[in-house]
């Protein structure tokens, strides 16, 4: 059976909504391929759709979605490009590459050999999956953040942990506790199974749930979500999880929606300590302060779980 190739290069925050969109015609079939590293601002993405009889229903149909996905990015014409059945399979390896991020963190796919440099982590990710493989700006703004605050003995909470990405890079960083929380079961078998391929076992738990499930507290928060959920966190008693001294690594916020998120923050126990951006996109650090007690309507907010509140869920960004 022949294949066709189907390729577009785009800016990386687009990276993985088109592969989650091309991997619905051609799933396990699809290769990202960064074109400038270390900074990643492009990627050119690949899919591979069988040459069957299925293939011109299948070529409209990704021409159809591509369409709606450029009502919200601009993308370019895809190429197209045949190929033989013995050719496609190495073609598809070879265009997967290493990615880099933050100062020591490399991702790989699982086929390829790699000698780490001193000090260097070394995590293996399925390059087909459309969520969570390090190519958005929002990802890589937090591993930087975790690579600066994560120290031996931290408990850390990853709200939304989706293929358990974050965890795994805190965990290598450092021993420390983890607790992954998201509330989708496929989200939690994904960052399972990632979990099982990197030897990351020890010290870690899966918590299919979201916010209001969690009765813990912790040294370090995760929360890469979006800006909506992150104030309706922040409302629900996202500070009350942190320790004394605590810190919250937020994202998956707009440039401009960084003055309200920051205000929402500070008016419910945070103090935004540091930011940093990426393209369109800015991560925060903050640090929470004050008595728990003190926080604002911290008892009203227990008085109302008490009788049975709506929880917050840990959704993620669309992809």
């Amino acid at each position: 059976m022949n294949w066709l190739e189907v390729g577009l290069t785009v800016e990386a925050e687009v990276a993985e909504a088109l592969v989650e969109v091309l991997s619905r015609y051609a799933p396990h079939r699809v290769a990202v391929e960064p074109e400038d590293e270390p900074l990643v601002e492009k990627v050119t993405i690949y899919a591979y759709l069988p040459g069957d009889e299925e293939l011109d229903k299948r070529r409209r149909q990704v021409e159809e979605a591509l369409w709606h996905l450029g009502q919200l990015w601009p993308l370019p014409t895809p190429t197209c490009k045949p190929l033989e059945d013995e050719d496609w399979m190495t073609v598809w390896q070879d265009r997967v590459s290493i990615l880099r991020l933050g100062e020591r963190v490399v991702i790989k796919p699982a086929w390829q050999r790699y000698a780490p440099a001193a000090g260097e982590i070394v995590l293996e990710m399925d390059s087909g999956m459309a969520f969570g493989t390090g190519l958005h700006p929002t990802t890589q703004l937090c591993v930087a953040a975790l690579e600066k605050l994560v120290r031996p003995g931290m408990r850390i909470l990853d709200l939304g942990t989706g293929t358990g990405i974050l965890s795994l890079v805190a965990a290598q960083l450092a021993p420390v506790e983890i607790l992954a929380v998201d509330h989708d079961s496929d989200a939690i078998a994904v960052a399972r199974r990632n979990f099982r391929v990197n030897h990351v076992t020890q010290g870690i738990h899966l918590l299919r749930g979201s916010l209001s499930d969690v009765n813990s507290t912790h040294d370090l928060i995760l929360a890469n979500l979006l800006t909506p959920i992150i104030i309706r966190m922040a409302h629900a008693g996202l500070a009350e999880r942190l320790r004394r001294n605590g810190f919250l690594i937020a994202s998956g916020i707009l440039v401009e929606q960084l003055v309200e998120v920051t205000a929402v923050l500070e008016r419910n126990g945070l103090q935004v300590t540091e930011t940093s951006q990426k393209g369109d996109w800015v991560a925060l650090i903050a640090k929470r302060r004050g008595n728990p007690l003190w926080f604002p309507k911290a008892r009203e907010r227990r008085s109302e779980k008490a009788r049975g509140s709506a929880s917050v869920v840990c959704g993620r960004r669309p992809q």
